[in-house]
């Protein structure tokens, strides 16, 4: 199964007059990141609030937002944080006695003042509201997953497209290379014979060197390995739960693959093989990007 890092949910609770709604978004991310936007009254609730998430989402910059309307989200009592209203007069008489200003601050100014009122809900109140909040946020929770489903179905269906391609160029490389190493050799078998053709050669030796040759330039091995990802890279599109950084490290051990043939290629027909298998594995890393 493979599940997009991309998605969008919406979810609402109605609880006598309280409606709570909740929105959760999420992007592509290396971890799974979250952040929320909750109001003040449940901030002690966020750490719930993230363990149900984790317990869904596995990877991904996921961002919570939740609104509340209705009698319950206004019902609170304010009261005034005298220790910062002092701090406040304090810096105000002091800016006044050095720079010689007039000091007219009002019960108005101090009230709009950051932090002067605190709004305070009852624990009743708190826990009533979080459970609606929590009902609303796993509605939410649930549309976006089905729609990081739905795009990770679409994901799946054109990696395994890209795969079959990628694999294809394989099989085409392994024809070339399966007799082209031989044909190559004695192609420079024949060179070498013909610059020295007045020198006595020797036979043993040159044979040797066209060994050490032979197996510098055989790609088989990295062949064989490269099926293998391939191979396996299917079966964790088919795993249950989504795999996207087992396919993201396959895929760079399939790009070391191809740039250890880049490197032993001996025939043009290779190297573009080479070129267009890399280009596959980028498109194929794109997408790859995207997956939980």
């Amino acid at each position: 199964m493979v599940n997009s890092m991309t998605g969008y949910g919406r979810g609402g609770h109605i609880c006598g007059e309280l409606e709570v709604v909740a929105e959760i978004r999420s992007v592509n991310n290396r971890f799974l990141d979250i952040a929320f936007k909750f109001p003040k009254k449940l901030a002690n609730f966020e750490q719930q609030a993230r363990d149900i998430i984790s317990a869904v989402i596995g990877r991904g910059r996921i961002n919570v937002w939740i609104g509340m309307n209705g009698a319950q989200e206004i019902e609170q009592s304010l009261t005034i944080n005298h220790p910062l209203v002092a701090n406040y007069l304090h810096v105000a008489k002091d800016v006044e006695s050095t720079y010689h200003l007039k000091n007219d601050i009002t019960v108005k100014d101090l009230l709009v003042l950051p932090d002067v009122l605190i709004a305070e809900a009852g624990e009743s109140a708190d826990e009533e509201s979080w459970e609606a909040t929590k009902i609303a946020l796993k509605k939410a929770l649930e549309e976006m997953s089905a729609m990081r489903r739905r795009e990770g179905e679409e994901l799946c269906k054109d990696l395994i497209l890209r795969i079959n391609e990628l694999e294809r160029y394989l099989f085409n490389m392994q024809d070339l290379s399966r007799n082209a190493p031989e044909l190559e050799l004695g192609k420079l078998k024949e060179r070498v014979k013909r610059l020295i053709d007045r020198e006595q050669v020797d036979e043993y030796r040159l044979e040797m060197e066209m060994a050490l040759i032979a197996d510098r330039i055989d790609i088989s091995e990295e062949i064989t390995r490269f099926f293998s990802h391939i191979t396996l890279f299917r079966e964790l599109l088919q795993d249950e739960s989504s795999q996207g950084r087992k396919l993201n490290f396959l895929l760079q051990e399939m790009n070391r693959e191809a740039n250890t043939m880049a490197s032993k290629a001996y025939t043009s027909e290779i190297s573009h093989l080479v070129v267009k298998i890399k280009e596959e594995i980028e498109k194929i890393r794109e997408q790859v990007q995207n997956i939980e």
